[in-house]
């Protein structure tokens, strides 16, 4: 993590990777070791139903490196009683070093609900449980009494990630990292579609809002979807399963996507955090290697 007081435009970059394709032990043991050689700062691992289980994933990545921080991005939070978490996630962050960073989300797919044969409550419940989940991680990793002790001051940083206007106000309010989807509702159906420019930039601009005085201590996150060649700029028409309906100079201002060299795509990184105070980027697994050279670059 960067230091506290930070002004958000200036606060030093960093770089996440978004791990979800290893199968076995030696192939997340080989993707670990590999990401925190090339210079990323986190490797954090997604909350799905027939993926992986997060935290006992977080335990082998801690065991196989040294340097690079472990997240989650994110667990869905609907799915665990907060104090069992708690235990879990302090367990790991202890046997880490402290290099345990915790990303929660509320839940969004009924799919993933249904197969862990949970009832789809109404997205209020679902925010209320991440509020008070949020809670009670504070209190139990924070406490003196902590069992195991807190291996961070105050226990691990808590990314909140979201796009809507509830979820957005908890995270200004309690997170230290604000996590922005890069995501939008699909219109006229269930599910998330990649979001326009305005959208994605109306968010941002409401959690400044939102945060105050607290901007200078809170970190802010967004996905990098896709990493593409310059020559691509103007042919892109899919992107993270998406079809796209945005021109060139749209998919330029997308925050979420980076289309250059790495000497373009480094500038654009340091430009969006000049101009939306984003200095925390967290790639998709698949651009791992053509993010890197960005790094490189920055590096």
């Amino acid at each position: 993590m960067t230091s506290p007081h930070t002004s958000p435009h200036t606060r030093p970059l960093r770089f996440g990777l978004v791990v979800f394709s290893p199968a076995t032990r030696a192939e997340w043991v080989a993707k670990a070791r590999h990401a925190e050689s090339l210079g990323y700062d986190v490797l954090s691992v997604s909350d799905h139903l027939g993926m992986p289980a997060p935290v006992p994933t977080l335990a082998l990545v801690a065991e196989a490196t040294e340097r690079i921080r472990l997240g989650t991005l994110v667990l869905n939070t609907s799915f665990y009683q907060p104090t069992v978490l708690a235990r879990d996630l302090a367990t790991v962050d202890h046997h880490a070093g402290g290099r345990v960073e915790i990303g929660l989300g509320a839940g969004y797919d009924k799919a993933q609900f249904d197969r862990a044969g949970l009832p789809w409550i109404p997205a209020k419940e679902r925010v209320d449980h991440l509020e008070r989940t949020v809670r009670e991680l504070r209190e139990a990793l924070g406490s003196p009494q902590a069992s195991p002790p807190a291996a961070q001051p105050g226990g691990p940083p808590i990314l909140i990630a979201g796009r809507g206007p509830r979820v957005l106000r908890l995270a200004a309010e309690h997170a230290d990292i604000v996590g922005f989807t890069g995501t939008a509702p699909v219109r006229d159906g269930d599910g998330l579609r990649l979001g326009g420019p305005e959208e994605i930039t109306r968010r941002i601009a409401e959690v400044h809002a939102l945060l105050g005085d607290r901007a200078k201590d809170v970190e802010l996150n967004i996905p990098v979807h896709r990493v593409l060649p310059s020559a691509a700029g103007g042919a892109v028409t899919d992107v993270w399963q998406n079809e796209l309906d945005l021109d060139a100079d749209a998919l330029a201002e997308l925050p979420s996507l980076l289309i250059g060299s790495p000497k373009e795509c480094a500038d654009q990184l340091v430009e969006r955090r000049r101009r939306y105070g984003l200095s925390y980027f967290s790639v998709l697994e698949p651009e791992m290697e053509a993010f890197a050279k960005v790094i490189e670059e920055l590096r």
